[in-house]
């Protein structure tokens, strides 16, 4: 996975845990074991997002860096 897909890939983790995507209940006890299961889940999850399209921040990305290398032109 190149460097803007894994960007994106952490983008679009980061949202679905603000998401609450694999928050695990208050009370089910689970502790730092499952908080970091449902990092690795979300990251999984996110990863494939990206492989199936993600929502084009990794093309937007590559593109504007390309403007920027060429001077705009």
């Amino acid at each position: 996975m190149d460097v803007a897909r894994k960007l994106e890939a952490s983008f679009l983790s980061e949202m679905l845990k603000s998401a609450g995507v694999g928050k695990t209940p208050d009370g089910f006890g689970g502790g730092a074991g499952e908080d970091q299961f449902a990092s690795f889940l979300r990251q999984a999850q996110a990863e494939e997002m990206v492989k199936s399209g993600g929502i084009g921040l990794a093309q937007s990305l590559f593109e504007a860096l390309k403007e920027r290398d060429h001077g705009g032109h």
